[in-house]
């Protein structure tokens, strides 16, 4: 059986319940390796989870109602919470219940991870809440079922992921990176950016994957040995003025600049905390955008059933 210590850290008791964080991502790297035979893309991909959250408050109830706080979000069954909430329940035999209110903090559509991040959260709480004691490695079949990118909110920190970017192997990192996001004020839809990908149809079954940047276990990395975004001439294309927000944070002092998966997102990393607020600094005299600094967590808060 596992604690929530184990299960996940970032626990907060408030009146009536308990809070967990909803973290962001971006991805250092995504790589589009060609079409799968389901109609997905094989992808190899790096995520790095930041020090920005949502949160995802859990109290117990007789009924099944989510409550969503800070963004013009539905809170029905459409909603990556519900649906988490929905096959639990299902998988679990237990009946759906539960007071969830999502206060949202990260971008909507913005290439952070919010919906993704937000849908693996709840797993974790509700699996705490229904004292289910489900190990993460069963929770994982279900965030797989949620979306791409939702096994590795279960996992967190840096981490190398394949397949349609659900299958994850923890990286080691350094967790001294300092980002800062540059957020415009509309989103990128990811079915419309994968969508404009032409690649060949790949023999996934062969599980031919290219990582000559790393290994993971050994050595620490730093992120800007990955940097790369096969998605972002697609979506620079179409909203040019990504260019200049990239062009921007280099020349506030960036390191490296890029597109955080689909986009909105833009990111720049920074050598230091300081650095990084003087960016911030320079940038708000320049951008009406919303703009936040972030620092990388580089540990993982469970180990990946890889």
């Amino acid at each position: 059986m596992e604690e929530l210590t184990r299960t996940y850290p970032d626990s907060f008791e408030i009146e009536g319940g308990f809070m967990l964080r909803s973290p962001a991502k971006v991805n250092l790297l995504l790589r589009i390796l060609g079409k799968r035979a389901d109609g997905y893309h094989e992808l190899e991909t790096v995520f790095q989870e930041l020090d920005w959250y949502d949160e995802l408050e859990f109290r117990d109830d007789d009924s099944f109602t989510l409550e969503v706080q800070g963004a013009d979000l539905p809170s029905g069954e459409s909603n990556l919470v519900v649906k988490a909430a929905r096959l639990l329940s299902k998988a679990a035999g237990v009946g759906c219940r539960g007071r969830l209110v999502l206060k949202k903090n990260l971008p909507v559509q913005g290439g952070v991870g919010g919906g993704s991040s937000n849908a693996a959260i709840a797993l974790l709480g509700l699996n705490r809440l229904w004292r289910l004691n489900w190990p993460v490695s069963r929770l994982d079949s279900l965030a797989k079922e949620l979306g791409a990118d939702c096994p590795f909110f279960l996992y967190g920190g840096l981490a190398r992921a394949t397949g349609r970017g659900d299958v994850i192997e923890p990286l080691k990192g350094r967790s001294e990176g300092m980002f800062v996001l540059v957020c415009p004020p509309f989103g990128v839809e990811t079915a419309w950016a994968f969508s404009q990908v032409r690649v060949p149809l790949t023999e996934v079954e062969k599980n031919v994957i290219f990582s000559p940047l790393w290994s993971s276990g050994r050595g620490e990395s730093h992120p800007v040995d990955f940097l790369s975004n096969d998605l972002e001439n697609i979506v620079f294309q179409r909203h040019e003025g990504l260019i200049g927000l990239r062009d921007s944070l280099l020349e506030a002092g960036a390191v490296a600049s890029l597109l955080s998966g689909s986009g909105s997102t833009v990111f720049g990393i920074f050598e230091s905390h300081e650095q990084a607020d003087a960016a911030k600094r320079k940038l708000e005299t320049e951008l009406d955008l919303r703009i936040t600094v972030c620092r990388a967590v580089a540990r993982s808060r469970n180990e990946s059933p890889r």
